[in-house]
């Protein structure tokens, strides 16, 4: 399993996700060809209502304790509850998470 999938599956795993996306951002970086050691996670969730942005950024970091102590060097972190989402991007409707 890569880690962009372990990343995947264990934000699934530990919010209620309205809308998630992960990407793999280390080509833009000084590393070798296919690493994964920098990525941008966008998360929509319901939990986030009413939650600082600084609660928000926890709440992800210690869902991803092992990979940012491990191979992960740079995690870029956009959570938004579904209103939040909704401003920013009008009203899209908003695709579930792949889980496969």
């Amino acid at each position: 399993m890569t880690t962009q999938q372990i990343i995947e599956e264990k934000l699934v795993g530990g919010f209620d996700l309205q809308h998630l996306q992960v990407i793999n951002e280390s080509g833009q970086h000084n590393v070798p060809d296919g690493s994964e050691s920098h990525f941008k996670v966008v998360l929509v969730a319901e939990a986030f209502e009413g939650t600082r942005l600084i609660a928000r950024h926890r709440l992800v970091n210690e869902t991803l304790a092992d990979e940012l102590a491990g191979g992960v060097h740079a995690l870029s972190i956009h959570t938004y509850t579904p209103e939040e989402w909704r401003k920013r991007h009008g009203d899209v409707p908003m695709s579930p998470p792949c889980l496969g």
